[in-house]
Parts: structure tokens; sequence; C-alpha cells
């Protein structure tokens, strides 16, 4: 018999934690860095005390809200390139039903993230305990039940030696490429503190190797053969390219056979914006060269990517008549997309593999790449001096707002400041190895279409889910992935709004993260959607009962929490502001009143949406006239 070691369930879990060790490429590293938790009264006296005695080399945070302290450890992990992680400890009930969304959102985009929300008692002794839900039809559901649709891996711990199990079928969830997401392990809040005589091999060193899957030699010769047939390639550079680190394979593959690069939101900045190849986001967030390229495509290189409708444009930015798909993935279901012709494996050992059987190849693209990315420069150029006029825009961007109610905004918001101008200036004045976040509204389809990131992972977009409150917390996120560096939430008021309050965190711990704050009182980009689609502005806007428009001073929000903060209207005030934030040790917080309507829109793309079959609104029946017709040309799968 092996020796035992007599610990309650939760010091079991920590100790448990500590040992956890990944290898990538040789590269052996802790796997969990640190805990985010909010104690209640369902784990600070198990998981809380299980810390205070022995954290070992687990960092500690006090979140301040349990769906953003999970999304400040997601968006840590996706920095790390899913190779680090964060876990999350909360109490019972409310607690853990606040992690619901977070969970959502790390599942949409593949992140791994071990969640431990406490359960209800397992003797059911003082049942309903505080914060218990009950249902009639069970005893046994209780509120984390919730978390079953949106965890890669779930499990309810009602015994101590239950743990030893669950916690590795967790680990082997979350250090698998194909399979990663969140891992949910619910323990039972009288379990946490229970003791049990552990095995001591329990608590021996692991290592989780990632080894990379090789491709078949039916799937290489298959995939060189699909690209030598073809005339016009495009590869579609996704997450999965990112996480893969495949970004030498991809510019030696698009410079030697002259195939042109488009990215995902997930894929953008795996490969640089200044790479003569890169033509940039693609769908209906992309640019006009990419999506002018997808069209003439004859052959899509899905790399890393799972096809959502906003990088297919709903599946009408392809000539689905033409062009043949070849899918490199390490997940099986997401290689089977679009009926591609499969690789399953990683992306960086089969670009390696197939380079060297395309010799003598060459796309027939010829000059056009160049061609579409100088067009597309221009048009870049022509958003970065956007100017506001009391008369009109020059030139106008959206046109849903009379020239009265611009006027209206930009008396209420004193400001005559674009978005777009706003935002170039910003990529402009921060320095090129800073990392910006975003997740939700109009500013995700202006990062894509006009961010320029230099430097390789740099630019980090939530958009599987683009889920709103994850901007300020996932900053937080980024700034423990990058302590050396600057980084930058990009969020919207309406986003703000939803969930800001792990800025307090970063204050708290002395973790300096820059909010810049894009204020055009309301939900603009769902505005947008509403007018595009024939309805008139109806609640969307921030006004109040005598139909005044809000004017919110958020720099003095943030300034009652400690935050340096700004205000900036112009260009010159953007600019300075940024420069004065760069030098301050404490987050910053700057607060820019932008006008609406002065996102960019879309190039060559379409979105489908669920217009209203039936409307006494002739602009609703034309709207829906185009649906209809649009979708006579979508795919179906």
């Amino acid at each position: 018999m092996g020796k035992k070691i007599r610990l309650t369930t939760a010091q079991a879990l920590i100790k448990f934690l500590n040992q956890q060790y990944i290898n990538v490429d040789g590269e052996e590293t802790p796997f969990v860095e640190g805990i985010f938790t909010i104690f209640g009264h369902g784990n600070v006296v198990g998981i809380g005390q299980a810390l205070e005695q022995d954290a070992g080399h687990l960092k500690v945070f006090q979140g301040k809200n349990e769906q953003g302290m999970a999304h400040a450890a997601m968006a840590y992990s996706k920095q790390m390139l899913r190779r680090k992680i964060y876990a999350v400890s909360t109490s019972v009930g409310p607690g853990s039903a606040n992690l619901v969304a977070a969970a959502g959102t790390a599942l949409a985009n593949n992140i791994p993230v071990l969640l431990i929300p406490a359960d209800t008692f397992a003797t059911r002794q003082p049942d309903p305990v505080l914060q218990q839900v009950e249902q009639e039809y069970s005893a046994a559901i209780t509120t984390n039940d919730a978390l079953k649709p949106v965890s890669r891996y779930w499990d309810r711990i009602t015994r101590p030696e239950q743990l030893m199990s669950s916690l590795i079928r967790a680990f082997e969830v979350m250090t698998d490429p194909a399979k990663a997401g969140p891992a949910t392990i619910c323990i039972s809040q009288d379990v946490e503190g229970e003791a049990f005589d552990f095995d001591e091999i329990f608590f021996v060193k692991r290592v989780h190797y990632i080894d990379r899957k090789e491709p078949s030699e039916r799937e290489i010769e298959g995939a060189a053969e699909r690209i030598k047939s073809s005339k016009k390639p495009l590869i579609l550079v996704g997450g999965g390219a990112k996480y893969s680190g495949a970004r030498d394979e991809l510019i030696a593959m698009s410079e030697a056979y002259n195939i042109p690069l488009v990215e995902t939101q997930a894929g953008k900045s795996t490969v640089e914006a200044d790479f003569a190849n890169n033509l940039g986001g693609m769908g209906i967030t992309g640019t006009l060269a990419a999506n002018k390229a997808a069209r003439g495509a004859d052959l899509i290189i899905g790399i890393g990517t799972r096809y959502t409708d906003f990088a297919t444009s709903s599946k009408t930015a392809f000539d689905f008549d033409n062009a043949k798909f070849l899918n490199i993935n390490v997940s099986r279901m997401q290689a089977y997309k679009l009926d591609a012709f499969q690789v399953v494996a990683d992306a960086k050992v089969t670009l390696g593999k197939l380079h060297g059987l395309l010799e003598g190849y060459k796309s027939e693209f010829g000059s056009t790449i160049e061609e579409l990315k100088d067009e597309w420069l221009a048009e870049r150029g022509r958003l970065s001096k956007i100017t506001f006029k009391r008369e009109h825009f020059t030139p106008e961007i959206k046109n849903h707002f009379s020239q009265e109610v611009l006027n209206e905004y930009a008396d209420a918001l004193q400001t005559e400041l674009p978005q777009t101008t706003a935002l170039l200036a910003i990529n402009e004045t921060v320095d090129p190895d800073s990392v910006v976040i975003c997740s939700a509204g109009s500013l995700p389809g202006d990062l894509q279409r006009l961010w320029h990131s230099n430097v390789p992972n740099t630019y980090h977009l939530e958009y599987g889910y683009s889920c709103m409150g994850y901007e300020v917390s996932g900053t937080l996120g980024l700034k423990l992935a990058h302590p050396d560096k600057e980084v930058y939430s990009l969020v919207g008021d309406g986003s703000f709004l939803m969930l800001h309050s792990e800025l307090i965190t970063a204050i708290q711990y002395n973790k300096k993260i820059n909010v810049l704050l894009f204020d055009n009182s309301g939900f603009g980009c769902i505005n947008n959607l509403q007018m595009d689609h024939g309805s008139g502005s109806y609640y969307c806007e921030f006004r109040t009962e005598d139909n005044q428009i809000l004017n919110i001073d958020y720099a003095k929000v943030a300034e009652g929490y400690g935050a340096k903060t700004y205000k900036a209207n112009t260009v010159e005030e953007l600019k300075a502001a940024l420069e004065d934030a760069k030098k301050q040790e404490v987050s910053t917080l700057i607060e820019m009143k932008v006008l609406p309507k002065t996102m960019t829109d879309g190039y060559d793309s379409w979105w489908h949406v669920g217009v209203a079959e039936v409307s006494e609104q002739e602009s609703v029946q034309k709207a829906y006239e185009t649906k209809e017709k649009m979708l006579e040309s979508a795919k179906q799968y």
C-alpha cells in the first residue's frame, strides 16, 4: 500500500493544482498560474482555508464580480495561447450563476479555464441552505446545473475521493487542443472541509504533454494535390493557427506560392498587418481587400477556423459554385465544415510539410494581391481623416440619423470626434508591442478592418461569444500575461456599463491597465442593426424620459475608483492623453465622446438576421425581401 496523506478535499485540490505542468515543444512550465476568488459561505471555510494554509506557488486575486474575474482568467489563458490558466473559485447560488456567461464565452472560444463553484450540502442536512434553489421534480438540481451546457467538462463532487478522477479528467480536457474549453468542478460545501486519506501519488508532479498531431500521408498528399490544382487559393487564418504558433510557416507558404492571407478575429495578429500578402480581416467585419479576394478564390484553405457567420458573411462570402475547401484543424468536427477536404492535424506541422510538396507552384493572383491591399490602405487613410460638419459628414459613413439628430449629439456630448478618426489616432500613438482587447459593439468591426498589429499576438478579440463586459475584465488578464507591456481595453459605453468591476481589482493589485472608452451614449452597434433593416431608432439610444441624451461623466467614475483619468474629444487631446498615460504607474481611463454613426460600414458583406416577415413599415418589408434574395445564394451547411 502506498503512503497516504490526510487532507480536506479543498486542501487536496490546492495541492494538486500546484503540481500540474504543461510541456509544449519541449518547454515545460506550470500550467496553473493562480486562482481568482470571491469568498462566500460556500467556499470561504473550505477553499479559503486551504489557500490561507498553503497556496503553494498559486497567485491569489480577490475578484469583484464572478463573471468579471472569470473573464480575466479566460483572457489570460487566451493571451498565453492556452498554455497557462487561472482557476476561479466562487460561492454557491448567485456566485456560481454569475459564471454562466463567462463559461459560455470560454466555451465558444475554446479557451481552457478551471471553474470551481461551491455547491449545496452533500448530506442535505441543512437544506434548503442559504442561496439554494429548489425544484419539485428533483432534490439533486442546483444552480450549478446551469453550467452544464456551457462547460466542456462538468462534474459534481459529493465525496472527497471523487476529486481524484474528476481533476484528472478536467485537466485532460483543458490540455487537449481539440477539446480545450472550460472545465467545471462543483464541490459540495460540506465536502470541501471533509478529510480523506489521499494516495500520495495523486500529488506527484504531473506533466501534460501537448504533442503536435501530424497529418497522415493521405491527408498531406490530398491537401497538396488540391492546392496545386487550384488557380486562386486563399488562406483563412483562424485562432487555431495562432495557438499553434504557425506564423513563420504561413509567411513562408504565402510568399513562396503567392497565396493571400485573410484573417478571422481570433486569427488576427498571427501574422503582422504589414506583411505584403496579408489582406486583413474577412467577412462581415472584414476589409474590402479580403472580401474581394475571397469572392474570387477557387480554394479556401481554412486553418484553425470555426467558419463563424461573421467570417463567412453568413455563408455568402465565397463562390460556392466554383470554390472548394481544404480545412486544417486539430478538431475533426471543425475540419468537416463546408464539406471540406479534412486534415485533422496541427497547423504548424501541416504547413511545414505542405511547403515542400508545392515546389514549382504559383497562384494566378499575380499583382492582384498588391493592388487589393493598396486599394484598402487608401480607404483606411480616408477613414482616418473623417471630419464632422454641421451641414453634413465629409463623406458620410452611416446615414440613418438626420443631420439635426447628429447636431443634437454633437451639442449634448460636446464633441465633433468621429469614432474611426479616434481609433486610427490611437493605433498611430500606442507602442507597437502594446496589446489591445475588445469584444462587443461596433468597435470589433472597426478594429478588424482598421487596426494594424505589426507585432504578433498583440490583438485580442473575444468574438466567439462577443460578450459585453469582457473588455475591462479581460484587460486585467492581459496585464497578468504581459506585466511589462501596456495593455488597452477598447470599449464602448454600453459594454463598459455592463461590467467594469475588475478595473478596481487592477487598481487594488497595482496591475496597470488602460481603458479607452468610446462614449456615443447608446448601444450604437445594435442601433445600426435595427435601422439597417428598416426599423426606427428604438430604445438603443441612452435618453431620458424627456428625450434628452445622457451625458455621463465616466472619467469621474473611474477617478473615484483611483484611476488616472482623461477627457479627450479631439485628436490632439487624445494623443496627448495617450502619451501621458504611458508614463503613469496606476491604471488609466481615457473618456472619448464620439459621434454616433461614425463607425465603419460593411464592405462587400452580408449578415443574416431575423428580419420581420410581416410589418406595416415599407422599409422593413424591403429589408425582408433583401434577406430572402441573399439567402438564395447562401450555403445551407
